[in-house]
């Protein structure tokens, strides 16, 4: 029996070492997400998520730090926006999201996960903010029921300062350099319009005195968040202030021969400030050709394709800016000569019917007048000569003369003339000479040899395709053979008199087959002749990649790769591999193999490799950056819990935490040499054998550092042989303690608010500012204006009771856990009594209730209501206080609670906890000490600023 349980017990302990086996060796993926980049600010919001602060501009790092066996993949995807030029298609696979430059459209939610195919997958995500301030745009208006005369002779003008920001921008109006305060000027007024874009203030000037004549400055300022700088834009206002007017110098439409010069002036007769002129075009851009100069724009050689609408726009801030147009019609006249159809014949021949027609293209094209002359003399209808105001076969607005059964006395100089009856237009005249040897088809060749033209890439190439025969001489048309690709300028086509085609700069994608063919006026209208030419671009091979940097083990075999992607021709004429500069001495490779090369990597063969790559158009580099020795940089963790620990006099120490990148790259990482650059103390920290693992957080304790002085320190991993790139960051010195150990009233005035924080249960949160920092949006009549102290500079903390707050919405602010049990009572009491202080604040004719519970923790945690306030209490900040007598670890609970509209912000400050019973007189004794201390720091603080 004995036997039996000592069996069943062995099977237990087995199946338990199983499972415990599985557990160490098989384990599912566990991530986290650590930011490295240029961070403002990072913090929690009520969801539990992180929130990441960065200017635009900055660069944004971010790493998910993945634990887990087998190790798992790692893949970036995002919400909203994005982090590359195909983040949605193509997700980042890597364990660090790098964006240069992050703009503002990339912000929103990242998220980081990590699969190993162990369990669920692990799932992170980290809000990404992005933070700007826009320069200010100052427009000035005016009511247009004011408007009977000059501009600034009337009663009402407004100044209208629109700006773009994240987040919303605070506004300063200036007269000269005297701040403009609506409250001690009747003759301004302040405020933001509805249905604006962007953040909006307009400063309202009321019956117009002389002092108003002056500078004004509009300022936008985000407080500086992110470190960005307030700035500011200034408009003049005097009595000479106006809106602009133009004049154009010609009239709203203009019709030009193709190849003509078009000179467009845009002539500002009123508007001060200068306004500035500026011309565009619609549809599409101004042409390549065009010249801006000023106020005129010069169009040279202008061609059908140029025409279209011109805007020309004046603009000087004041009142809307003054724009005219004018439509540009480039005549684009043709003749066609259609031999008889019917016989399908190209020539001209007698006994044969033969079609003459003529099209000019002009706006409006239906009010086009043609008139058609045989020998200078009217052509009427006639049985042999047919005229057709608008030929059904022809392009719309096409005229035609129809000779039935030429003969002999058809043949002469026929005339078609088209004009705008009633216009000052000029009119347009065609001439067609008709005879049997006046006319014939064209013949189109390319001259020998031209059917391919190498070129190397920046070099000139000419192609030509030549018109050997045709009356009359038609132009040649230029496009590539494949439709999809456009003309080096863009275009689709490309019209050449003499049918060479010259290409200048010729890049690799100008590679390919180029059509050429007749135009289908100034000939016969007949099938077009084409042709076709090849344009081969030389350019040395394009390799992968252009830099590597290849770490590895010593004494383990290195294989180098240098792929060839393109290159023409497409024959290597020398492969050469080179280190530190010096020719590797090998056998000569297969040209037609990848490029490669082996060797067992050693402590005296680290160094930098080349791959030499050559064909007749050039020679390209591989560079593959080696080493076995040298390991990756340290990659610093900023979000090291309670960092820094008061010593004894006035020192401190500080919990450095980073990991190491790839540390299985190179050889064994044997420690680490850390250097404070303050005192050039060397410190080698030892790992005693413990080898580093990726994404797993390493520290080492720097003592001996002063108070309050900041640190740079510098950190490099160790090899046998080598050691990695010193990598530096800051060490700030923070009030680390329990703020209760240091001043007996928090006031908030640190970002970590004392220990205090937000409840994850409740619904929203409390909030945390000062004067300078109100939203200049808050609800009026409502909240305070200052902290206790009634300095601007100070901080408290509310609660905003507007959207989307409801009423009976709950906002708690927990203070630190209190352990009791470390602290004695009085004699004879088994408890220990704690006295709880603080200012309350609850202005508003929406005020809900204020509530103070003490959460005591146990088995369970009970909250119980300790003080509590309903509706307004006045404008003044006011006193309570409190004994408690708790039974175990506690904590103190603010609990706001919203009333029934947005009139009902509630604030705390300075608040006290502790031990002992209250005594009025002491309790405000600290808190004037506490301020007293406060306001020596800012004058020292305003004194060093100074200086």
């Amino acid at each position: 029996m004995a036997l039996f349980f000592f069996i069943g017990d062995l099977t237990k302990y087995i199946m338990y070492f199983f499972f415990l086996f599985l557990c160490v060796c098989v384990s599912p993926a566990n991530a986290q997400i650590v930011h490295s980049g240029a961070a403002c600010n990072v913090k929690d919001d009520n969801i539990s998520e992180r929130i990441y602060t960065i200017k635009e501009g900055d660069t944004l790092v971010l790493q998910c730090i993945v634990k887990g066996h087998p190790r798992p993949q790692v893949r970036w995807t995002k919400t909203a926006g994005s982090a590359s030029d195909k983040f949605q298609e193509t997700s980042i696979y890597n364990e660090t999201l790098r964006i240069e430059g992050i703009q503002r459209v990339q912000g929103g939610r990242y998220y980081c996960k990590a699969d190993n195919g162990v369990g669920v997958a692990a799932i992170k995500s980290i809000r990404v903010d992005v933070q700007y301030l826009d320069t200010p745009v100052l427009t000035v208006h005016q009511t247009i029921s004011d408007v009977r005369g000059s501009y600034y002779q009337e009663k009402t003008v407004f100044l209208r300062c629109t700006v773009n920001s994240n987040p919303p921008a605070r506004f300063i109006w200036k007269r000269g350099s005297t701040l403009i305060e609506q409250s001690k000027d009747n003759g301004v007024d302040i405020y933001e319009p509805l249905y604006t874009q962007g953040e909006t203030k307009v400063l309202k000037l009321k019956n117009l005195r002389p002092k108003d004549f002056a500078d004004y400055t509009c300022q936008v300022s985000v407080r500086n968040v992110c470190n960005i700088e307030d700035k500011s834009v200034t408009f003049r206002l005097t009595n000479a202030t106006s809106p602009p007017m133009i004049r154009l110098s010609v009239n709203d439409t203009v019709v030009v021969d193709p190849g003509q010069d078009v000179p467009l002036s845009c002539d500002v007769i009123a508007g001060f400030p200068p306004p500035n002129v500026t011309w565009s075009r619609y549809p599409g851009l101004l042409p390549l050709s065009a010249q801006v100069r000023g106020s005129k724009l010069i169009l040279r050689a202008v061609t059908p394709a140029d025409a279209g609408f011109y805007n020309c726009s004046a603009v000087n801030n004041v009142g809307n800016p003054a724009r005219k147009n004018v439509n540009l019609v480039v005549r684009s006249k043709f003749s066609l000569i259609t031999p008889d159809s019917n016989k399908d014949s190209e020539t001209i021949q007698m006994r044969r019917d033969l079609k003459l027609s003529c099209h000019v293209d002009a706006t409006p094209q239906d009010k086009v007048n043609y008139t058609w002359y045989k020998n200078g003399a009217p052509v009427y209808n006639s049985d042999s000569l047919i005229l057709l105001r608008s030929d059904p076969d022809m392009a719309p607005g096409t005229s035609s003369l129809e000779i039935v059964d030429m003969k002999f006395r058809d043949l002469a100089t026929y005339s078609c003339v088209a004009n705008f009856p009633g216009s000052r237009v000029p009119e347009l005249r065609v001439d067609i000479n008709i005879s049997q040897n006046s006319v014939s088809p064209p013949m189109l060749a390319v001259p020998p040899g031209g059917q391919a033209v190498s070129v190397r890439e920046g070099g000139t190439a000419e192609l030509a395709c030549l018109v050997v025969d045709g009356k009359p001489r038609p132009p040649v048309l230029w496009s590539r053979a494949d439709k999809d690709l456009l003309m080096p300028l863009g275009k689709t086509m490309v019209e050449t008199p003499d049918g060479r085609l010259r290409l200048r700069n010729v890049s690799r994608d100008m590679m390919g087959a180029y059509r050429c063919q007749t135009a289908t006026y100034n000939g016969l209208n007949i099938k077009r002749r084409e042709a076709q030419v090849q344009l081969n671009v030389l350019f040395p091979p394009t390799l992968d990649p252009v830099f590597q940097d290849v770490r590895a083990r010593n004494f383990q075999t290195v294989t180098l790769r240098c792929a060839i992607l393109r290159w023409n021709p497409p024959r290597l004429t020398d492969v050469r591999w080179y280190r530190n500069g010096d020719a590797i001495r090998m056998p000569m490779p297969d040209l037609k193999e990848v490029p490669e090369l082996k060797f067992k990597l050693e402590p005296t063969n680290n160094g930098t490799y080349e791959c030499r790559v050559s064909n007749i158009a050039g020679t390209s580099t591989c560079t593959f950056n080696v080493s076995g020795t040298q390991p990756y940089n340290v990659e610093f963790y900023f979000d090291t819990p309670n960092p820094v620990r008061i010593l004894k006099g006035n020192n401190y120490s500080y919990n450095l935490q980073w990991t190491q990148k790839d540390p299985e790259a190179t050889d064994r990482i044997m420690g680490y040499w850390i250097i404070n650059k303050q005192n050039l103390v060397y410190t080698q920290i030892d790992l005693k054998g413990k080898d580093p693992e990726k994404g797993v957080l390493l520290s080492h304790t720097i003592s001996n550092l002063r108070i309050p002085l900041s640190y740079e320190v510098h950190l490099a991993p160790i090899t046998t042989y080598s050691r990695g790139d010193f990598v530096s960051r800051i060490i700030q010195y923070s009030e680390p303690q329990p703020w209760w150990t240091r001043y007996h009233v928090c006031g908030f005035e640190d970002e970590r608010i004392c220990g205090f924080s937000q409840d994850r249960s409740d619904v929203f949160d409390w909030t945390r500012q000062n004067h300078l920092t109100q939203n200049p949006k808050r609800s009026a009549n409502t909240g305070p204006e200052t902290d206790r102290s009634g300095t601007k500079e100070g901080y408290y903390m509310y609660i905003e009771a507007s959207r989307p707050r409801v009423q009976g919405d709950k906002a708690r602010l927990l203070s630190p856990l209190f352990n009791v049990s470390s602290i004695r009572g009085p004699k004879g009491s088994g408890r220990v009594p704690y006295c709880i202080s603080f200012y309350y604040h609850m202005k508003g004719k929406h005020i809900g209730t204020l509530n103070v519970l003490l959460r005591v923790r146990s088995i369970a945690s009970v909250d119980s209501v300790m003080w509590s306030r309903s509706g307004h209490q006045g404008p003044d900040w006011k006193k309570a206080f409190f004994n408690i007598t708790p039974s175990g670890p506690f904590q103190i609970v603010f609990e706001g609670i919203r009333g029934q509209s947005f009139e009902g912000d509630i604030a705390i400050d300075d608040v006290s906890i502790t031990i002992g019973k209250c005594k009025e007189e002491n309790t405000v004794a600290n808190a004037a000490s506490y301020h007293i201390l406060r306001l020596a720091f800012l004058l020292i603080a305003i004194f060093l600023c100074t200086f």
